[in-house]
């Protein structure tokens, strides 16, 4: 099996972004000046309905972050139980494949110097991942069922597959979204939960915002305290519980507040939400069906997530059910001097615009 893509001879190329594959290794930024080079966005495609709804949603990031876009396509060199294809077939087979990528290139209004297509072979969640890792992508968007693929629960296996082993941030795309043309992300909804670490979602989400004027909706939910209870519950339990309730909503109105007006000075609207009652997770799945966002951007880990782990609980709920799109946000796992890892910092003390996915 072989990674490296394949060109056809006397076919029409799309032009690499500068320096892809070069050989050169980037300049390392200085601490004063960071490096501006664009993010660098995958998107796995196919033919099916849901690999157009994966290409509007890449189309929306790439342009929204002004990044360079390359579209992968991964064929079995033999699928699983299978027999060795035959050669002439298989070579027919690669050229059409070929083709309809540059197909799909040549439809994005996209300018030819941020998008190319790279066609590889093997083991489509493998293949993805290690392509991934070594073009040092920021950001992969995938569907989360693709054409002709077995299902575990609500994801197929190249998607569980990718999810699980990406280097940096995944746009996950549900088989459920319209498919209706280009992609506005009018609605950005952003939970957060006080840490640093969910706040490392916002900066993606306002940059998203300001690209297309829509409104970021920022999300907390109060989680019901536990209390160790033995036998009937106690009157002191339940005043204890119900004060305890009351505090955490009005320090996270303020805190959302706070945000909020923080990005009403940069010309971004927001607005807040503090829910209570029920499991955090499933009442956040709920308020995302409720305000009928356009997109959710979540970090891949809040408060209390455990960093050895690729999700916290909140991001691997939502992940195991999608209704809506969903941006996770992740720190990239092996990063180049062309990104340094900045330091994280609250939005209670400064958000900045400049997302890195």
């Amino acid at each position: 099996m072989t990674s490296e893509a394949f060109a056809l001879e006397g076919s029409m190329m799309t032009n690499p972004p500068a320096n892809r594959d070069s050989g050169i290794p980037a300049e390392a930024p200085s601490a004063t000046h960071p490096s501006t080079a664009p993010p660098r966005i995958m998107a796995c495609v196919d033919t099916s309905a849901m690999g157009r709804k994966v290409m509007a949603h890449a189309a929306a990031i790439t342009q929204a972050l002004d990044g360079e876009l390359t579209l992968i396509r991964v064929i079995e060199t033999q699928p699983a139980g299978g027999s060795p294809p035959d050669p002439v077939e298989w070579e027919i087979h690669r050229r059409e494949t070929w083709e309809a990528m540059l197909q799909i290139v040549a439809a994005q209004d996209i300018a030819p110097a941020r998008i190319q297509a790279q066609v590889i072979e093997g083991e489509p969640g493998e293949q993805i991942a290690l392509w991934a890792r070594d073009h040092d992508v920021d950001l992969t968007v995938l569907c989360t069922q693709g054409e002709d693929q077995a299902t575990t629960g609500s994801h197929g296996n190249t998607a569980r597959s990718v999810i699980a082993h990406a280097i940096g941030s995944v746009l996950l795309v549900p088989d459920g979204v319209a498919d209706g043309g280009p992609v506005a992300y009018r609605k950005i909804l952003v939970p957060l939960d006080g840490s640093c670490r969910a706040e490392s979602a916002v900066p993606m989400a306002v940059r998203l915002a300001r690209a297309r004027e829509g409104e970021i909706v920022f999300v907390h939910v109060v989680p019901v305290p536990e209390l160790t209870e033995i036998g009937p519950p106690e009157t002191e339990a339940r005043e204890l519980s119900d004060t305890l309730v009351r505090r955490n909503e009005r320090v996270a109105r303020e805190y959302l507040d706070r945000t909020r007006s923080h990005l009403a000075d940069q010309g971004i609207h927001a607005r807040s939400l503090v829910l209570r009652g029920g499991d955090v997770r499933r009442r956040l799945a709920r308020a995302i069906v409720d305000e009928a966002a356009d997109l959710v951007v979540l970090s891949s880990h809040g408060r209390s997530g455990y960093v050895d782990v690729p999700h916290g609980s909140t991001a691997a709920y939502q992940i195991d059910h999608p209704t809506t799109p969903l941006l996770i946000v992740r720190p990239r796992t092996a990063r180049s001097q062309r990104h340094p890892v900045p330091a994280p910092t609250c939005a209670r003390h400064r958000v900045s615009d400049q997302a890195s996915p």
